[in-house]
């Protein structure tokens, strides 16, 4: 397809802010390590959510979205609305314990929470594993969706595709570092949301769907209409629901959506001016990410279900397509190829920004392990700052590298969301209890990570098809929170002095701590000052009221575009007393 001079400007334009965004702030990203990967600890709660969300955003996720919603309907989104427990649990009960521990990066935490050589191996191991390979799938994973965008949109080859992108987003990255990653994020949030809208809009009225109404009432779209699937048939209710809720939720690590918190949401709560920003920003996180996003995404996922019904006849349309890449994630962009001049270079736009605001934050957040979790860690210990930006520069290009490398083997997104989904399948619990249970050693987590994976294996090169994916999670998730529930009974705990003074620095409820505190008060190290932490019945009842509050105002905007008002004003009105409960149960933990 061709794109007019006007499309062309609005996309130079985009580029050119973006990179103005990341030289206005270059100079004061140099100063220090803490302002290149925290920002100073001064940022505010509004800038920090917005990034969040923009982060999440990325240009795979309306893909991703799009091929759940074709193959298992609305409803097939619960494999991810689920997660909105994790997120709402991080913020009334993690958001704060984060603060408190005053570090850089959530790796270290390892040797603020346990001791010996295992604490250090566990460190430097997770720096590279998650820092490196782990972060690098994922890149891969979002640089996949710019490959699928950049095919059916541009008409660009992947390689094209992969360097153009690359080459951009690793130089505002470098030179900016968090604060120019936060700043663009903003920027590209809101042009993001812009454009998703206006495009979801302009297709539904296409003359190919006629309508919302129209869009509703078509036959091959109805069934998919459904916000929860159909009870009485178990083998679709078992794996769209009840595991993400009953299982998912809890026990599997996912980036965005850690249990308790990790990668770049600790990142950004560590750099948040106070406890209170730390909280705020994620509460807004969740809200806007699992209530006011998705709408324009399923929209348009419904609208390709008329205008591309078969893998097919997207293949038909797009002849020069490679056959490899057309999945049903390929339909998000598929119908954004029908938008008109001018639209259609914002809304490119916007995806390039979902797109590179993914990518950018990831290589911060991974280069920060590179260097505060390694390098200064490991290799150097006496690096000045100077040299420690000089190191998380080059390895944020480094990084950048090696996702584009791998991205050109994907072919799938939801392929890559149910490996991630594996591989953490069985961690999450542990992740939570860590904080809150002295017995959690980092014995236990080593066990953990080194089982899940090779589970995960296990499943995708020896099990393959013979188990369907819920029941491979679920069978990842006992094996694996078995084997690291007997390692922390039955070896060796953290010593006395290590648990102490994070009992006394991070004060989580006392419950799971006892013995510690009974130690700490006998030695005079912890006083009964320390033992008056945040009540965790609130918090947990707080976590309801926020799930409560956000589902509802999910469906209520989900049902007012369905045309039920009845239910709109149900789910609407749930909202506001959640909301309402959540304020006034606010009031009583500041």
């Amino acid at each position: 397809m061709q794109l007019s001079a006007l499309d062309f400007i609005i996309i130079a334009l985009f580029f050119i802010l973006t990179m103005a965004i990341g030289l206005m702030v270059s100079k004061t990203a140099g100063k220090s390590s803490s302002e290149f990967f925290l920002g100073g600890r001064s940022m505010s709660w509004w800038l920090l959510g917005v990034s969040m969300v923009a982060t999440t955003f990325s240009a795979d996720t309306p893909n991703l979205v799009t091929d759940i919603v074709r193959n298992s309907g609305v409803a097939g989104n619960w494999a991810w609305w689920a997660f909105l427990l994790t997120g709402m649990l991080t913020v009334f009960v993690y958001a704060k314990l984060w603060r408190r521990s005053g570090i850089t990066t959530d790796l270290e935490f390892y040797e603020l929470r346990y001791s010996g050589a295992e604490a250090k191996f566990l460190r430097g191991f997770r720096a590279i594993y998650l820092g490196v390979f782990f972060n690098v799938i994922i890149m891969a994973t979002v640089m996949l969706a710019g490959i699928k965008i950049g095919g059916i949109l541009l008409g660009l080859s992947p390689i094209t595709t992969v360097l153009t992108v690359s080459v951009i987003t690793v130089i505002y990255s470098s030179i900016g570092g968090f604060k120019g990653v936060i700043y663009t994020d903003f920027f590209q949030f809101v042009l993001a949301m812009i454009g998703m809208i206006w495009a979801s809009v302009y297709i539904v009225n296409m003359p190919e769907i006629g309508g919302l109404t129209n869009l509703l009432s078509n036959p091959a779209v109805t069934p998919k209409l459904n916000f929860l699937p159909d009870f009485n048939n178990m083998e679709v209710l078992v794996p769209l629901l009840i595991v993400p809720i009953a299982v998912q939720w809890w026990s599997v690590w996912y980036p965005g959506a850690e249990p308790g918190g990790g990668g770049y949401i600790a990142q950004r709560m560590l750099s948040a001016k106070n406890e209170e920003n730390a909280v705020t920003a994620t509460l807004f996180f969740n809200v806007a990410h699992y209530a006011l996003r998705p709408w324009p995404w399923i929209l348009i996922a419904l609208a390709s279900i008329v205008v591309f019904p078969t893998l097919e006849s997207i293949q038909t349309a797009f002849p020069n397509m490679d056959p490899n890449f057309v999945k049903d994630d390929l339909a998000f962009s598929a119908m954004l190829s029908h938008l008109p001049s001018g639209l259609l270079g914002m809304v490119i736009a916007a995806l390039i920004a979902a797109l590179m605001s993914t990518i950018s934050t990831h290589l911060n957040w991974g280069s920060s392990y590179v260097v505060n979790d390694f390098y200064q860690r490991f290799i150097k210990p006496a690096a000045d700052e100077k040299e420690l930006v000089m190191v998380g520069r080059i390895s944020t290009i480094v990084l950048m590298v090696m996702a584009a490398f791998f991205a050109l083997f994907l072919t799938n997104a939801l392929q890559a969301f149910n490996i991630l989904l594996q591989i953490g399948a069985g961690t999450g619990l542990l992740f939570i209890l860590r904080w809150f249970w002295w017995r959690v050693n980092a014995m236990s987590e080593i066990v953990a990570m080194v089982v899940s994976f090779a589970i995960a294996i296990i499943m995708e090169m020896v099990v393959k098809d013979l188990l369907l994916p819920h029941e491979k999670l679920v069978i990842g998730v006992l094996i694996t929170s078995i084997a690291w529930i007997l390692t922390a009974l039955y070896t060796k705990p953290t010593d006395n002095k290590t648990l102490i003074n994070f009992y006394k620095t991070i004060r989580p409820n006392p419950m799971g701590w006892k013995p510690v505190i009974s130690k700490g008060l006998a030695s005079g190290i912890i006083t009964n000052e320390h033992t008056r932490t945040g009540r965790i019945s609130t918090e947990i009842l707080m976590m309801v009221l926020g799930c409560i509050g956000v589902y509802s105002l999910l469906f209520g905007v989900g049902y007012v575009l369905y045309g039920q008002m009845a239910n709109a004003a149900m789910a609407l009105i749930t909202t506001v007393a959640a909301s309402f409960g959540l304020r006034y149960l606010w009031k009583s933990i500041t």
